[in-house]
């Protein structure tokens, strides 16, 4: 299996991160289709190849909207991010937590929307980046390394999710979520292993947690 071919979609994917992505998939042979919610930020995605939708990537309805437009997709990455933090514990302002929110509200509104699409692909795969810091986190980053360790567990739900699926139907497993961790996120290291994601058995990839820094 490879990626040529495949309907990638990259959720929130008007960052670095995403045109790195998307410009690794599209020249793997892939059909990128890229959503944002400004069409000014997704032009250079589109310059790129990729298909672009004005979507919001937490809103569960605009993700469903979208899934049922498509019909079929082999894969989906939420890209939304950023980062906040500082001040120590008390530093840690609500404000803080709610512009972090949107990353989490990202990772559950795609994967409930593409759910069925992936587990009938025959190879779909779900994927996030999340942070070292949720191994350890310090007091100036607990808004953030809270929100990345929710969106790990909603991720490893997903893959139990995959997993039940499979044994229930009696079929071997198709679908595989998995999580990646950076220390510092290098787009130019995220977008090959986004590509490499075929390269491996559902079974050996689903509930992984990968170290992008390896």
């Amino acid at each position: 299996m490879n990626v040529e071919h495949r309907t990638i979609v990259l959720a929130g994917a008007t960052s670095a991160s995403g045109l790195a992505v998307a410009s690794a998939l599209i020249e793997a042979g892939a059909r990128v289709v890229a959503t944002g919610r400004s069409a000014d930020r997704l032009a250079p995605l589109r310059e790129l190849g990729a298909e672009i939708e004005v979507a919001d990537a937490t809103s569960l309805s605009s993700m469903s909207d979208l899934a049922a437009r498509l019909g079929a997709v082999d894969a989906v990455v939420p890209l939304v991010g950023g980062w906040r933090g500082g001040g120590g514990l008390a530093g840690q302002s609500d404000d803080d937590f709610a512009a972090l929110l949107p990353a989490l509200e990202a990772v559950r509104a795609t994967s409930r929307a593409f759910d069925a699409l992936l587990r009938a692909a025959d190879a779909g795969r779900f994927a996030i980046v999340s942070s070292t810091a949720v191994a350890r986190p310090l007091a100036g980053g607990a808004n953030y390394a809270a929100v990345k360790m929710a969106s790990e567990a909603w991720a490893r739900a997903v893959a139990q999710g995959f997993a039940k699926a499979a044994r229930d139907a009696g079929e071997p497993l198709r679908a595989a979520s998995v999580v990646f961790r950076a220390k510092a996120l290098d787009p130019s290291s995220l977008a090959p292993r986004i590509a490499a994601l075929w390269d491996e058995d559902a079974a050996d990839l689903n509930d992984q947690v990968r170290l992008l820094d390896d």
